[in-house]
């Protein structure tokens, strides 16, 4: 269920989440990192056209999930989302080290707290275009120092602005520990988590525990043979709407690389599988309800639930 009072924070400026549409919760229009040289996505015409062609399949919104220092094009996104008629959400935040320079984390300021915040409540790099969502990094199967540091900041971060903090789980791995730390420690509640690419380890207890914690979930990059992911999602998704978790679940294309088929292939391709084996009904759900919710600006409350960290088997 939207709150009629809940805003998402979108380059064009706030606007009420149930007028955020038809929802790619997961997707990049321009990303470049030194792990993928020569793969960069950054042709403001080709971002252009993959936003006319989500549109023309309905969509209305896309949630770039591309952090600080990786090629945000911070000074196109507000240009784009007005001319193809589509909202866009940005990001601040940082990925895994790897994704950097050494130089570029050599300068980064001591309390990355005050550069997110910074980013979602004056502008990214100066350009007064305002991030809507912190995204952040797990490590394979765990956590490392890196991202402790900045699942930590992104915690701060959220107390201080209220914006939804979204994860990428390396495989899809590290779920539970990210919300330990985040929900546990960090006191962040988890209906402002967003955790993505669980389909590429597709654990249901995992899934299940996650979900019941009151996390989002994203089932993001479909197409994509070398994981698990669409011949999949169909049971994934039924076993986790029938187990009552029908309201945590998002889809998204993440594109990252020129080729990827990504946001039209979302709503051009899986859409309508999808719809013949869950059902119309709860495909919309996850895709315009559903995210609403999960990147809405929500202040925290006194008295918000947190969850416990898990204890030690």
């Amino acid at each position: 269920m939207v709150n009629p009072g809940h805003l998402a924070r979108t380059v064009l400026g706030d606007v009420p989440g149930d007028e955020l549409g038809v929802c790619d919760a997961h997707d990049h229009l321009f990303l470049r990192s030194p792990v993928l040289p020569g793969m960069e996505l950054d042709d403001a015409e080709d971002a252009a056209a993959r936003l006319r062609a989500f549109r023309e399949l309905g969509g209305g919104t896309v949630v770039q999930w591309t952090p600080y220092g990786m090629g945000r094009r911070v000074r196109h996104l507000a240009a784009l989302s007005r001319t193809a008629g589509v909202h866009v959400i940005a990001a601040t935040g940082l990925h895994q080290a790897v994704h950097y320079a050494p130089a570029v984390l050599d300068r980064l300021p001591e309390d990355l707290a005050d550069l997110f915040t910074t980013e979602l409540v004056e502008g990214m790099a100066g350009s007064g275009t305002r991030a809507g969502l912190i995204k952040v990094a797990g490590d394979f199967h765990g956590l490392d120092a890196h991202a402790r540091r900045t699942l930590t900041a992104a915690a701060r971060a959220h107390h201080r602005t209220g914006a939804p903090v979204a994860v990428h789980l390396e495989l899809g791995t590290g779920a539970l520990e990210v919300l330990d730390l985040l929900c546990g420690e960090g006191e962040v509640p988890p209906a402002r988590v967003v955790l993505g690419h669980l389909g590429r380890c597709p654990d249901p207890v995992v899934q299940r525990e996650a979900a019941r914690a009151g996390a989002f979930l994203a089932f993001d990059g479909p197409s994509r043979a070398h994981h698990a992911t669409d011949w999949r999602l169909p049971e994934e998704l039924a076993a986790l709407a029938d187990a009552g978790f029908a309201g945590r679940l998002l889809l998204g294309g993440d594109t990252t690389t020129p080729g990827t088929p990504g946001m039209t292939y979302l709503l051009g391709g899986l859409r309508p599988r999808l719809e013949r084996t869950l059902g119309s009904d709860l495909v919309d759900r996850m895709l315009t309800a559903n995210p609403a919710a999960a990147f809405a600006f929500v202040p925290r409350r006194a008295g918000d639930a947190r969850r416990p960290a898990r204890r030690p088997e």
